[in-house]
This record gives structure tokens, C-alpha cells and sequence, in this order.
């Protein structure tokens, strides 16, 4: 798979996404990384980019044509009209399903804004995808366009050494992940629970389905909603939210 970055900081994608798991993926061929640096595309000497927007109001905007040009240099190169993804507060936000269907395509290019934003008809002409990873602004599109390539990446076949985890993980199933422990046996008083210790896989197996669900229902309640639970299942979520409010209300009467 190959990730186009339009973006006035290059070295930021580069430096931040030529680690860890990706970096390897990058070594063994499996994901390319290109940052293209909108300011090549300028039409003056100090590279300037941005201009003051029309019908006045506080900061810059970036202007259409740089980001028109860099757009067209990877269009050129590969041959077609790319998906590109705008990162910006005001898409749809981004969440795994739409990982696992980005990570079908062969090219994808991530458009990072800057200033106030970027001129409105270069977005109508090139954007494909409007995406946020969530309600809260940010100085720029370069993390949030890193944070959607290593998520994306995880579904890219190969990437992960074991492909099982990528599909077993936080939010697979729209349940979050279970609670997992490692050595030694006991920590600070804290035991492993008895039944990892068993060697029953189907035991253990049930045991991390009822904790994936317990803890979506204490953390992330409204990801149940699109959750493949069982009516079995529905009942023991509705015990568990039962008993919790009981403790609550029992330690708000300790407490007065």
C-alpha cells in the first residue's frame, strides 16, 4: 500500500512514521511512505503558500493552486485520480471499520491543512473523504494523518507478524479488548486470573468475551449498540449495569 502526504512539514510524517511496526513495513516493502511538501509548488521564492481570505477574518488560508499541483504531481505518477482523505474537524470521524476499508486501496493521499484552512474550490476539485479523529482542533493535519496510517496499516496484510491480532484488538466486533496479564503469576498482591492459568481454551475463551463486553459496557456503553451480542449476552449486560449502579448508590449512602 502507498501513503501520500500533501503537507507543509514533511520531516514530521517521515521522522514519525519510519518507526516501530510501520517503519518495518516499510523495510520489507509492504507500505510506502511519499510526504510531498506543498511549498515546492509555490510560485514565489520564499515559497509562500497562504494568503489573506476574502471577506476578512483572523489568520491565512492556504491557497488552491500549491495544493492543486501537488495533488496533480502524484496524480501524474501513478497514473489515475487518487483517494484523497482531508483531515479536518468537520468529517465524518474516523473509526476502525473505516481502517479495515482504506487499507483495500492500492494508493491513498492524506491532504493536511494549515493556517485557517485551505481555499474551499481545491477541496471541491480533489477531495474524496472528509475525516476527523475527533472533536477537538488541532495546529495541523500531520498527526491525525499519522494517527490514520498506523491504524490503517494494521489491516494491510502482512504488516502485523501475527494477523490474528490485528482482528482480535480494540473495537473488533465493536467490543473492546480484554484484559491480558503476563508474568510473573502475581504482582504487587495482584494475581493472574485462574482461568488464563487453566490451559481450557474454550474456558478462556468465554472468559474474554464476557470481559470484552463488561468493559465496553463500563467504558464505551454506546458501542454496544452495534455489537453482536447475544440475547444471553443483553441480559448480562443489563445484570452488570444493575449491580453497578446498586455499588454506586450503596457508596454514595457510606460516603453522606
Amino acid at each position: 500500500m502507498n501513503f501520500h502526504v500533501l503537507t507543509l512539514f514533511p520531516e514530521m510524517i517521515l521522522q514519525g512514521m519510519n518507526t516501530s511496526i510501520t517503519g518495518r513495513a516499510i523495510a520489507k516493502g509492504l507500505l510506502s511512505i511519499e510526504a510531498v511538501n506543498i511549498r515546492d509548488f509555490a510560485f514565489n521564492k520564499h515559497q509562500k503558500v497562504d494568503d489573506y481570505p476574502y471577506g476578512g477574518g483572523a489568520g491565512m488560508l492556504m491557497q488552491a493552486e500549491p495544493v492543486y499541483l501537488a495533488y496533480e504531481s502524484i496524480a501524474e505518477r501513478i497514473g489515475k485520480k487518487p483517494r484523497v482523505v482531508f483531515l479536518t474537524p468537520q468529517g465524518k470521524v474516523f473509526h476502525q471499520s473505516m481502517a479495515r476499508e482504506m487499507a483495500q486501496e492500492e494508493d491513498l493521499v492524506f491532504l493536511c491543512g494549515h493556517y485557517e484552512g485551505i481555499d474551499e474550490r481545491v477541496l471541491e476539485e480533489i477531495v474524496t473523504d472528509y475525516v476527523s479523529i475527533g472533536d477537538y482542533v488541532l495546529t495541523g493535519g500531520e498527526l491525525p494523518a499519522m494517527v490514520m496510517m498506523d491504524s490503517i496499516s494494521r489491516m494491510v496484510p502482512g504488516v502485523l507478524n501475527n494477523q490474528e491480532s490485528g482482528e482480535t484488538e480494540s473495537f473488533a466486533g465493536n467490543l473492546l479488548e480484554y484484559p491480558q496479564y503476563s508474568r510473573p503469576e502475581e504482582w504487587h498482591g495482584k494475581k493472574v486470573p485462574d482461568v488464563l492459568l487453566s490451559g481450557h481454551h474454550a474456558n478462556i475463551e468465554k472468559w474474554r468475551r464476557e470481559q470484552s463486553i463488561l468493559r465496553t459496557a463500563k467504558w464505551r456503553p454506546d458501542l454496544l449498540k452495534s455489537a453482536d451480542l447475544t440475547n444471553k449476552e443483553w441480559n448480562e449486560v443489563r445484570q452488570w449495569k444493575k449491580q453497578g449502579k446498586e455499588e454506586a448508590d450503596q457508596k454514595d449512602k457510606e460516603e453522606i
